[in-house]
């Protein structure tokens, strides 16, 4: 009898180590499974993060388009080139067109044009030939052409968009990227030519220092009121406008072609850099030619003639070009109006 109950005791034991045991094998694999899948979704994920900040980054991945930065999904320069463009570039332009417009405005309001001291004489002196006005009014109308269109491709956006439906934005927009275009090379051949016909005439001498020292002689007030400095064919502020016309012409020339023509197929970080070498050349061509503009027209009483006619009043000669004045007197080049 107890060697029964013995007996049935061991069974039950090891019926039970048994179980147990398979019950071991069993979740084991379960466990490791677990422990497995919990690793890989790990890894996954600082996989992900790894890729998405590469990504960011601009690093190059593969892709079947052999195109030029084709692999990068994400150009860096790209970013930080919108980023100066919105944050600095786009408040610059806003500021040379506003700013210096309304502060020879106020210039104007408070000192008056510039008068001719003997009044007109009403005898008309040989300024410009007529190949010099039609040069000068191609370069200007392609040139104003390009600056309009171009504020409106810029800062349309923010001041005339929100006014208008979308369609005639479209429109807008459309037109004057179109505009801007097609009138660049008319700007860029007689651009070429005034600077090569107008050179000899635009360089610096030493009385120019004072031209600048007392303001042109455009000052109707205090210690500057009556000043008339010396000035040749050109006066130190026609020929600043000339060297900054030539200088940023050729610089909005150059960036003007990289941006056009895709066939060039240049990198992102080039274009980018045009563009933007191109926004702060044309703001700084904006700005001076609006001061170009005030100082021809109303600030100098008899000045706009010279660009209508070719002629100027002889008063006018003597008064603001007065070295050229006496230059063409002397070698007896002067010549009147019939």
């Amino acid at each position: 009898m107890l060697t029964l109950t013995l007996n049935k005791s061991l069974r039950r034991m090891f019926a039970l180590l048994v179980l147990c045991m398979g019950l071991g094998l069993v979740t084991s694999p379960v466990y490791a499974a677990d422990e497995q899948s919990s690793q890989q979704q790990a890894k996954s994920k600082t996989s992900d993060a790894d890729l998405w900040r590469a990504v960011k980054a601009g690093e190059p991945g593969y892709s079947t388009d052999k195109g030029l930065d084709a692999d990068v999904l994400i150009n860096v320069a790209g970013n930080e080139g919108k980023v100066l463009r919105n944050t600095y570039l786009k408040p610059a332009l806003g500021l040379a067109v506003v700013g210096v417009f309304a502060a020879f405005l106020v210039f104007y309001l408070v000192n008056g044009p510039s008068k001719l001291s003997k009044g007109f004489s009403g005898k008309m002196v040989l300024r410009w030939s007529k190949s010099d006005l039609w040069l000068h009014w191609i370069m200007a109308i392609s040139c104003l052409t390009m600056m309009l269109t171009g504020i409106v491709i810029m800062l349309g956006r923010h001041f005339l968009a929100p006014y208008v439906g979308d369609g005639i934005w479209a429109g807008i927009i459309a037109f004057s990227k179109f505009a801007h275009d097609w009138s660049s090379p008319i700007f860029m051949v007689s651009w070429l030519l005034c600077v090569i016909k107008w050179m000899p005439l635009q360089t610096f001498k030493m009385y120019d220092l004072k031209w600048f020292l007392v303001v042109g002689g455009y000052i109707n007030f205090g210690p500057f009121k009556g000043k008339h400095p010396d000035s040749g064919f050109a006066n130190a502020g026609e020929k600043m406008w000339f060297w900054t016309l030539a200088i940023f012409g050729l610089s909005i020339s150059i960036t003007g072609i990289m941006l056009v023509f895709p066939t060039l197929d240049l990198p992102r970080e080039l274009s980018m850099l045009a563009l933007l070498v191109h926004g702060l050349s044309a703001t700084i061509l904006i700005a001076f030619t609006i001061v170009h503009i005030w100082m021809a027209t109303v600030l100098s009483e008899g000045g706009m003639e010279c660009m209508v006619s070719g002629y100027c009043d002889e008063n006018w000669a003597s008064q603001h070009h007065n070295v050229w004045y006496d230059e063409i007197k002397a070698d007896g080049s002067l010549k009147y109006k019939e």
